[in-house]
């Protein structure tokens, strides 16, 4: 499976998760009841660093028919409301006005309402998806660290060439005859190096 881009926000979600212990919380998570099963799925999801949205809880949970069935969606967005009440699960920023809200875990660990303690996640499999986000942010930083090099690089070449296309125009005008193809060319090319460079600033 390929890894898909993570935001920064969610990134913050994902270590919160895999770091946090058990998390008290005061209703119950018993097997095979819909608070239990919606947080294992959600669990499912976010240890392959994915935050689903309700149709797609749905649709692992019950199948393709309940996911568009309006009434039973609502419900069981109820029922997610009312878990992150109880600090279950937590609501992600959307990331367009009309998409479906996406839910994360702020743990994999809980101890419910009867001091049950229940786990969404070995210690293995959370070991694992943390050397994964490691090894994403390691090559995040190299790209950054690449991306960084080329801009400057750009910056450097792009500034060189407008200070010497605005001093052969300068030249020219200070010749007793100005030869209008050399100003003329100069100054354009000054023109276009400085817009590029606007650019590139106004990007950063």
């Amino acid at each position: 499976m390929q890894q898909r881009k993570m935001k920064p926000e969610e990134i913050m979600f994902m270590r919160e998760a895999l770091s946090a212990d058990y998390r008290n919380s005061n209703i119950r998570l018993r097997e095979g009841e819909y608070q239990y099963d919606l947080a294992k799925t959600i669990a499912f999801f976010q240890l392959q660093m994915i935050f689903p949205n309700v149709k797609t809880i749905i649709e692992k949970l019950y199948g393709e028919e309940k996911a568009n069935d309006i009434q039973f969606l609502r419900k069981i967005q109820t029922i997610l409301k009312k878990m992150e009440k109880s600090d279950i699960v937590r609501i992600l920023p959307k990331k367009n006005p009309w998409d479906l809200q996406r839910y994360a875990l702020p743990s994999f660990k809980f101890q419910d309402i009867d001091k049950n303690l229940v786990i969404f996640a070995t210690d293995l499999e959370i070991k694992e998806v943390q050397e994964k986000l490691k090894s994403m942010l390691n090559k995040k930083d190299v790209i950054i660290g690449k991306l960084s090099v080329f801009y400057v690089t750009k910056i450097l070449l792009l500034t060189l060439a407008t200070i010497l296309s605005f001093a052969a125009s300068a030249w020219s005008l200070l010749q007793p005859i100005i030869d209008p193809i050399i100003f003329v060319s100069a100054f354009f090319i000054a023109f276009i190096c400085s817009f590029l460079l606007g650019k590139i600033f106004a990007q950063r």
